[in-house]
């Protein structure tokens, strides 16, 4: 058995799924007009106002990414993640669940709101998991400039999609071959997306479900 399928870390995941079923995203923006959410999504200047809309909903990735965050990190081995976009921590304990499961590691993870940083924390704390996760508060721009892991098995993107390049720009430098970063909802960042599929990017890229991309480093 792993640690994502046991006590505590299953039914704790089970129960933060079924309250983000009851969640609606659309209800906290229903005052913006389609344009204007669109704007706001590929903006990198505006986008906290977008998200201080959301910031009581978890917004987390689906169930099934949830299980391909676990299996990607334990098929790497991985012992160093980075995540952009705590929120309440669902992503965040798949993956460190992988770690707890792969003998241990470090995984640093950063989220601008005050608030979901604390429902992370415990979040964490509840799943037996928290000894293995750095949460930096504040712009990931900022958290996530320095005092990085040498060498980064595993990305998940999954915070303001307009700073996917521009968060994985500062990550880039430490990634391993062989890296897998995932991006949640990527298509809302273009920029993402065509700098990742480039011929020369030194990625390989490519479509997961329907609102994944998978990509993996091939060079330094």
């Amino acid at each position: 058995m792993t640690t994502l399928a046991t006590d505590p870390v299953a039914p704790l995941l089970a129960r933060l799924f079924a309250e983000t079923d009851a969640e609606s995203p659309l209800a906290a923006c229903r005052d913006l007009p389609e344009a204007e959410l669109q704007r706001l999504m590929r903006s990198k200047t505006d986008y906290r106002d977008l998200y201080g809309r959301l910031k009581d909903l978890a917004l987390p990735v689906s169930r099934g990414t949830g299980v391909l965050l676990y299996m990607l990190a334990r098929s790497s081995r991985a012992r160093t993640i980075v995540e952009f976009g705590t929120s309440f921590g669902i992503s965040t304990i798949h993956l460190a669940a992988a770690l707890r499961d792969n003998g241990g590691g470090r995984l640093v993870t950063s989220e601008f709101e005050p608030a979901k940083v604390e429902r992370a924390r415990a979040n964490l704390a509840a799943a037996g998991l928290l000894d293995l996760v750095e949460i930096r508060t504040g712009d990931a721009l900022q958290t996530l400039a320095g005092d990085l892991p040498d060498a980064i098995d595993l990305v998940l993107l999954d915070g303001a999609k307009a700073l996917y390049p521009d968060v994985l720009a500062l990550l880039e430098p430490h990634l391993r071959p062989g890296a897998a970063i995932v991006a949640d909802n990527a298509d809302h960042s273009p920029d993402y997306l065509a700098r990742m599929r480039a011929p020369a990017s030194g990625y390989l890229s490519m479509p997961f479900a329907d609102d994944v991309e998978l990509s993996v480093r091939t060079g330094r």
